[in-house]
Order: structure tokens, then sequence, then C-alpha cells
């Protein structure tokens, strides 16, 4: 038989201060009151009859039984949270769920998905778009692809996809009396971009030697696909990462004006749940993505230019 157990909401409420370091934080997680919240973990403490956080002015502080109390915590409900995906889905627990930047998964997953269908025609694939990488313990997802400026300090994130930037235009945008035949050329045409990626134009140009352009004006977009997109409606020249834009320069929808291309040190990452890092399903998926990633960078070759 087992021991009687704590009441339930004073867990979560214990378990959520904790993370957030702040009863407010674990208010706006659990859709109560700051003050509801306090009160369960105050519950909590005379029932155990220790404390859990010391209250300062600044906020709220872990004791050192409190700190090892959560950690116990966090791996319980990891394994509740695992078990009850595993009873919400399909008998085989057949379905996935993935966390990816907009752009990434309409140029490069989804073009691909066609593979891993063939492959797993049993696993169902949910899609959830985003520029924020995914908080694991908030979010009901499996795996989560996120770029990075910089190799995270996280080590359980796999790097996928390197990130390559170069202009690119539609091939019939250059004209007779405004031609791309060298960087400076660039002036006479918008500058398209994202602003998820404010300083990709300058890491290019800072490169190629240009260090000013005045230019006919820039345009701005919410997410890189429509950069991609005013690009084949020659709307300008787009500074792209490669591996988003690549079947569109080999099928000739858009060109490379200029010859350089500019790695940065950034790169696609994927991460996975730890809560569902079990699952067959998921593991099947990563191997596979992976694969292809690793495919894509091999099948690269020096672009050469089209002018």
């Amino acid at each position: 038989m087992r021991r009687q157990l704590p009441p339930l909401n004073a867990l979560r409420a214990f378990e959520a201060s904790g993370r957030y370091s702040s009863f407010t934080g674990a208010a706006k997680e659990l859709l109560v009151t700051q003050g509801a919240v306090s009160r369960h973990v105050s519950l909590l403490e005379e029932w155990l009859g220790v404390k859990l956080f010391v209250r300062t002015h600044h906020g709220i502080e872990l004791t050192r039984k409190g700190e090892t109390y959560i950690r116990a915590l966090g791996s319980a409900f990891d394994q509740i949270d695992y078990a009850t995906r595993e009873a919400r889905n399909e008998m085989d627990g057949s379905v996935l769920r993935l966390k990816l930047p907009p752009t990434f998964a309409m140029r490069w997953l989804v073009p691909r998905l066609t593979r891993f269908q063939a492959l797993h025609p049993k696993i169902e694939i949910q899609i959830f778009t985003s520029h924020e990488p995914a908080n694991f313990r908030r979010e009901d997802i499996d795996l989560s692809i996120h770029s990075h400026a910089f190799p995270p300090e996280d080590t359980s994130q796999r790097r996928l996809l390197r990130e390559v930037l170069m202009p690119v235009c539609s091939p019939s945008l250059p004209v007779e009396d405004r031609p791309l035949k060298r960087p400076s050329d660039l002036a006479n045409y918008a500058l398209l971009s994202s602003r998820h990626r404010p300083m990709d134009w300058s890491r290019w140009l800072v490169e190629a030697g240009v260090t000013e352009l005045g230019n006919h004006g820039a345009i701005n977009f919410d997410n890189a696909a429509l950069a991609y997109q005013g690009a084949l409606d020659k709307l300008g020249v787009v500074i792209a990462v490669r591996a988003l834009i690549e079947d569109d320069l080999r099928n000739g929808r858009l060109i490379a004006p200029f010859d350089l291309q500019v790695a940065t040190p950034g790169a696609y990452y994927l991460a996975c749940s730890q809560v569902s890092s079990r699952s067959p399903q998921l593991a099947a998926f990563e191997a596979w993505l992976v694969e292809e990633a690793m495919t894509y960078e091999q099948s690269l070759a020096p672009l050469r230019s089209d002018r």
C-alpha cells in the first residue's frame, strides 16, 4: 500500500514555482492567481514539515531541501507526462509533434516528408511553426529544430544543417542598364531580408568588401519565406540561407549573381524531448532527419555564378 501522498495541486504549484523561481511565473503557467500558488506551496511545506523556499525581497529561492525535492518531482512529472501521452495517443503511440521555424518547415522539411512517409506510413506527423525554440516542459512537443547564431551551450542539441549565406534573385531581375556584376551593383536594387535574421546582409557585405552601400531601399519581411517569395517575384535581391533555396537554384527559379558564399557560426540544431526519447517513432524520425541533412550537405558543390 502506498503511503499518503501530498496534494497534487500543491506539488504542481511547487514544481512550477521552482522552475520559474517565481510564484508569478507559476501562476501564469497553471492559470491560477499568484496567491493561490503561494497558498499551495505553504500547504505543501506544512504537510512536509520543511521549508522549500526562502522568501526574499527579490522573490523566492529554493532551500537545499527544496532543490533535492524538485529534482525528484521533475523526473516524476516527466514520467507521468510520457505515460499520459502514450495513453492519449493512438494505440501504437504513432503521433510525433514537431516544432520548427516556418521557413525551414516550408522549404526544407516538408518537401522531403514524402520519403519519410514511404518508410513509416503509420507514423502521424503534426507540425507546429514558430521562431521560438520548444520548451519541452511546457509544450507537448517531441522534437524541435531551431536556428542558433552560435553553437548552443546545451550539449543535448544536435547540429543538423550549417548556415551558408548568399544573395539570390530572379533570373529576369538584372537588366542591361542595371547589371549585377560586382557586389557594389547591389546599390541598384532593393535588398530583401527577414527581420529574424537582421545581420545576414551585413555579414555577407563585409566579406564581399563592401563597407557602404546606398541602395534603392530595403524590404524587411516577417519571415524568410516571404523574403524568398519577394525575390521570386522580382522585388529585389534577397540574402538567403542556401539550404532553404537550393531547389530554386537547381531548377533556375533563382540565380546567384555572385560566387561568394559566406558560412556563419550558426546552424540549425535539433533537440528531442527527454520524455519522448524512448519512443521508437521519435528515434526513427530523428535518424531519418539526420541522414537527410547529411545527404544534402554531402551533395553540395561550389555554385558557380550565372552572371
